[in-house]
């Protein structure tokens, strides 16, 4: 009996550390609900691709990125650096020139042009900054921002801080004001709705699969989302299907506490 259970136990941290070295992200929305049938019957609908060139997978040392199709609900806690000078005039991901003096930073995943708050964990100073390069391609770090700012919630000195990043939306305007031209930006409830937290994106259904029947003796409801992008399929693997983003976080810390350090909040 003890050697099956550290045989089990084996298992499902060889499967933690898939997950945490995968990526995910992509287009469209179908689900395959793994909860058991009697008849142990799934249904599989996948996506139709997508035209839009800023969400095409990409690949950067090795690893292939798939950019979401929407920022809504997004929030993810992990390390935020940011970079300077030396990238100062370089174009960025979105075809604009980086501006180290203007408030933008660089996301792997989130769509370019979303604006995020970004709160340093340590200090408790905040900012908002719009996404508009791809990166950081370092381990562990989620978000890259720009001098100004990095400077603005006190990450410059210590060059690497934990924070959260909360989408608020993308801008669909401009307006004029007193003070010059602002931004008007399309910000989604982010209280309420409906969320889940995705655990982990696979290439091969079966490990996908496997991931998700592990969860399942812990939560109640557990989800693969398929998705197709050109001719690759992906299947990511989410948790729960809550109403507000008070309960969703705490999922999320859970899962976190468990060794899911990539898992993060979505809305559906």
């Amino acid at each position: 009996m003890n050697v099956i259970r550290m045989k089990d136990t084996l298992s499902f941290i060889c499967i933690l550390v898939w997950v945490c070295s995968l990526c995910s992200c992509s287009t469209g929305r179908h689900y395959q609900r793994v909860n058991r049938t009697p008849d142990h019957t799934r249904l599989v609908i996948l996506s139709k691709t997508t035209k839009d060139r800023t969400l095409r997978p990409y690949v950067v040392n090795g690893t292939k990125f798939y950019p979401l199709s929407s920022s809504e609900g997004f929030v993810q806690t992990g390390l935020a650096s940011w970079y300077g000078p030396k990238f100062h005039g370089n174009k960025t991901a979105s075809g604009e020139r980086y501006n180290m003096y203007k408030k933008t930073a660089a996301h792997k995943t989130l769509p370019l042009g979303t604006y995020v708050k970004v709160l340093n964990l340590d200090n408790g100073k905040q900012t908002v900054v719009r996404i508009n390069d791809r990166g950081p391609f370092v381990k562990g770090r989620i978000i890259d921002l720009s001098y100004t700012a990095a400077k603005e919630i006190g990450l410059v000195g210590p060059g690497v801080a934990r924070v959260k990043v909360t989408a608020l939306g993308k801008q669909v305007d401009t307006i004029k004001s007193p003070v010059g031209t602002k931004p008007v930006i399309e910000i989604p409830e982010m209280n309420r709705g409906l969320f889940t937290v995705q655990v982990g994106a696979f290439i091969r259904q079966e490990n996908a699969l496997r991931l998700a029947d592990r969860l399942k003796v812990i939560f109640k409801n557990v989800d693969i989302e398929v998705n197709k992008i050109r001719s690759q399929t992906i299947y990511r693997v989410r948790v729960s299907r809550i109403k507000t983003l008070t309960k969703a976080t705490r999922v999320e810390k859970r899962l976190e506490d468990m060794g899911f350090k990539q898992a993060f909040i979505v809305r559906l």
